[in-house]
C-alpha cells in the first residue's frame, strides 16, 4: 500500500482555536511512502522540516532528501559502508550538518559527523572499551549532546560533547544509579535517549526485572530512576522509546519486540518530568518502538512499530490504531513535517489527502 488513509482526528477536550485548527488539518492526513530504492532498515531518522530529512540504517547507509522525499541522495559514509556498520541513530541540525551513531560492541560503536550534507564525514569517536555498547544519542542544541552505552561496571555510561559532536568525553559515573541485573538500552529507533530544553535528558531501559526511565536535569551528570509499568522481566521487554514535549510532559512506549509476543500495557505517560509514570488507559495493541509529539497541537502524538501506527490526542492516556504498515521510528519537525522510517527501505511523510 503506497499510503495509508489515516484519519488522525481532532484534539480531545477543550483547546484553543489555533490548536483546534491544527488538529483539523490532521483529519485527512496519512502516511505517504517515499520511494528510496534501497532495502536497508532505517532505524535512525532526523526530521529537519517538511522538505528535509535524514535516515540512517543498516550496512552503513545514510540518505538525505531536500524535496520532501521525491528524491533521495545517498550520502553514506564510505567507511561505514565498507565495514557494514549499523547506523541506529542520526541527529541533524539542518540540511548540511548531522551526527550519526553506529552501534555494537567495542569499536563498532562510533560517532560520525558531516558539515557538508554528507559529501564528507569525519569519525569523531570510536569506542575503545570492549565492554561498552552505545545505543542512542541526543542533542540539546547545536553544541551540547550526549550518547549512552549499556552498563559498564554496573552503570550506564554517558558520552558528552560541547562542540557539536567534534569531540567527546566520558562523563564521571558518580551521579548514575546502579543498573539492574540485565538492564540495558534498546537501539531500536534512536529514541532510548531524548532531551527537551537546554539541560533535561531521559534514558529508557529494559531487560531488567522492571522497565525504568532515568532523568537528568544537568546534561547527564546526575540521574534519578523511576519504574515504568510496561512489560519487563525479559531481555526483549522494556521501554524502547521516549518523547518529551517539554521538561514535564513525556510519553514512553515499548513492550516485547519478539514477533507474536503479547505486549499489554506497553505505553505510559508522565506529567512530572519522568518522576512518576502512569499506564495508558488504552495502550497500543502491540509493541511500539518509536514515538513523537505532533508540534503545537496539545496532546497529539504518534507511535510506530513493526505492526502499525497509533495516535493519541489526549497526551498519551489513550491510543487508537491508524495503520498496519511497518515502521521503526518517527520524528516531527518544528514546521509539523512528520516522517517515519523502517524496514526494507521504507520512509514516509505525513501528508494531507
Amino acid at each position: 500500500m503506497c499510503a495509508a488513509s489515516l484519519v488522525l482526528g481532532v484534539l480531545a477536550g477543550p483547546a484553543h482555536a489555533e490548536e483546534q485548527g491544527r488538529a483539523q488539518d490532521l483529519r485527512a492526513a496519512g502516511w505517504a511512502l517515499k520511494e528510496t530504492g534501497l532495502t536497508a532498515r532505517f532505524r535512525g531518522l532526523a526530521a529537519v522540516s517538511r522538505t528535509t530529512a535524514w535516515v540512517a540504517g543498516s550496512r552503513g547507509t545514510v540518505l538525505r532528501t531536500l524535496d520532501g522525499g521525491r528524491s533521495w541522495q545517498d550520502v553514506s559514509p564510505p567507511g561505514a559502508v565498507a565495514e557494514q556498520l549499523e547506523l541506529r541513530d542520526i541527529e541533524a541540525f539542518d540540511a548540511r550538518r548531522a551526527v550519526a551513531l553506529s552501534i555494537g560492541e567495542g569499536e563498532a560503536s562510533r560517532v560520525l559527523r558531516t558539515e557538508d550534507g554528507g559529501a564528507t564525514w569525519t569519525e569523531t569517536f570510536r569506542n575503545p572499551d570492549p565492554r561498552a555498547f552505545y545505543d542512542c544519542l541526543t542533542f540539546f542544541d547545536t553544541r551540547h549532546g550526549l550518547a549512552v552505552s549499556d552498563p559498564v561496571d554496573g552503570k550506564f555510561r554517558i558520552l558528552s560533547t560541547d562542540d557539536g559532536g567534534r569531540h567527546w568525553r566520558v562523563l564521571p559515573g558518580a551521579g548514575m544509579p546502579e543498573a539492574l541485573p540485565g538492564e540495558a538500552g534498546f537501539a531500536a529507533s534512536g529514541q532510548c535517549l531524548v532531551s527537551a530544553g537546554p539541560r533535561d535528558v531521559w534514558l529508557a531501559t529494559g531487560g531488567g526485572a522492571s522497565a525504568r526511565v532515568l532523568h537528568s536535569a544537568d546534561r547527564g551528570r546526575t540521574w534519578r530512576a523511576a519504574e515504568v509499568a510496561v512489560p519487563a522481566g525479559d531481555p526483549a521487554r522494556g521501554v524502547f522509546a521516549l518523547a518529551f514535549r517539554d521538561r514535564t510532559r513525556g510519553l514512553a512506549v515499548g513492550g516485547d519486540y519478539r514477533t507474536g509476543q503479547a505486549s499489554p500495557h506497553a505505553a505510559a505517560v508522565s506529567g512530572d518530568g519522568g518522576s512518576t509514570w502512569r499506564q495508558a488507559t488504552t495502550p497500543p495493541p502491540a509493541y511500539r518502538s518509536g514515538a513523537a509529539w505532533y508540534p503545537y497541537s496539545g496532546g497529539t502524538a504518534l507511535a510506530v512499530g513493526p505492526t502499525g501506527t497509533d495516535l493519541t490526542t489526549d497526551g498519551g492516556r489513550s491510543w487508537r490504531p491508524l495503520d498496519a504498515g511497518s515502521f521503526d521510528t518517527v520524528d516531527c519537525a518544528a514546521d509539523r513535517g512528520c516522517w517515519a522510517a523502517g524496514e526494507k527501505g521504507r520512509v514516509a511523510r505525513l501528508e494531507r489527502r
